[in-house]
């Protein structure tokens, strides 16, 4: 979009668009990297979405040379998914709740093996 403005605007105006466009960027993917993964009271949170630890069941964590496998043909498209690929290693959360159509959550975190343990001990 802003080589097409470019053209048409040669001199100042031109780079104006690069400019924007590559602020507006930036401050996309730093919102989009400020999702939190966090266990607070009775419930997981990851980024806006919770899920009452009643309803959490087995837990696995998946390993950053595993989670191609487990994102691509293991992956079920009815799960809730949170990826930020420059994070390694992901855990798999399996729910129980029986009226719940998402079988499971994967999402990234930077500290598996705590949160995994944290999930396991409740």
């Amino acid at each position: 979009m802003a080589a097409t403005i470019h053209l048409g605007y040669p001199g100042l105006r031109g780079w104006l668009p690069y400019v924007v466009l590559i602020a507006l960027m930036a401050a996309l993917l730093v919102q989009f990297g400020r999702a939190k993964v966090e266990v607070t009271g009775d419930e997981l949170r990851v980024g806006k979405a919770h899920l009452p630890l009643r309803f959490v069941g087995q837990v696995e964590v998946i390993s950053k040379e595993a989670k191609r496998k487990a994102l691509g043909p293991e992956f079920d498209p009815a799960a809730f998914m949170l990826h930020r690929g420059w994070v390694g290693p992901v855990v798999r959360v399996h729910l129980t709740d029986p009226d719940d159509p998402t079988p499971y959550w994967v999402f990234s975190t930077r500290k598996p093996e705590k949160l995994a343990e944290i999930l396991r001990s409740r």
